[in-house]
């Protein structure tokens, strides 16, 4: 669904543990996703709750990545069914890259009172695997996702708008899979953290 983005996050979040809303849009807003996302890097766990239209057709995706684990869940609640497949990812910290260079610092609003505005940074850079650029925008204080926008001759721009974000695990029951996924057989299908997007 939108694995680019996702990697770009993943990669740009500057927090440990973070929970936060995504809207993402590709091929000129003709593919398109919403997310709730959980980030916990020091159990190296990522939550997904996605939904969205990738060429014409909708999806919905409820996954539960556990990298140290070694696997993949894909819940299904409605149905109380669980497909567990083996993970082939290694986890990835969330920074701004070493690499990145600051673009610029402003303002995002006012900043003729106090509370009218938000001080952000932008950066900017390369992703060699891929040959994409990105710009992403977090905030001064605390390193929040704002914005993204990546870039590779294969998607065109993908625009992500990050909003609802909140440091700290709200719900540490959301990094367990539910009580039906226990009996789980595992899938032979190797999957990577991309497998949840495009």
């Amino acid at each position: 669904h939108f694995k680019i983005t996702e990697d770009l996050s993943c990669r740009l979040i500057g927090c440990s543990k973070v929970c936060c809303n995504y809207l993402g849009s590709a091929r000129e807003g003709q593919d398109w996703a919403i997310a709730k996302y959980r980030y916990d890097a020091i159990g190296q766990r990522i939550r997904l709750w996605e939904f969205g239209q990738v060429h014409n057709k909708s999806f919905h995706a409820n996954m539960l990545f556990l990298f140290r684990k070694a696997v993949v869940y894909t819940i299904d609640y409605r149905n109380r069914t669980c497909q567990k497949n083996p993970l082939h990812t290694a986890f990835h910290p969330s920074h701004i890259p070493h690499n990145a260079s600051l673009l610029s610092q402003v303002i995002l609003g006012g900043s003729s009172a106090p509370g009218e505005g938000l001080l952000v940074n932008t950066w900017t850079g390369d992703v060699p695997e891929t040959g994409g650029k990105y710009l992403a925008t977090v905030t001064e204080f605390g390193c929040i996702p704002v914005s993204t926008l990546y870039y590779t001759e294969k998607s065109g721009w993908v625009v992500t708008n990050y909003f609802n974000a909140v440091k700290g695990i709200e719900d540490p029951e959301q990094f367990f899979p539910p009580p039906f996924c226990t009996d789980a057989d595992t899938e032979e299908e190797e999957l990577d953290f991309f497998s949840a997007f495009f």
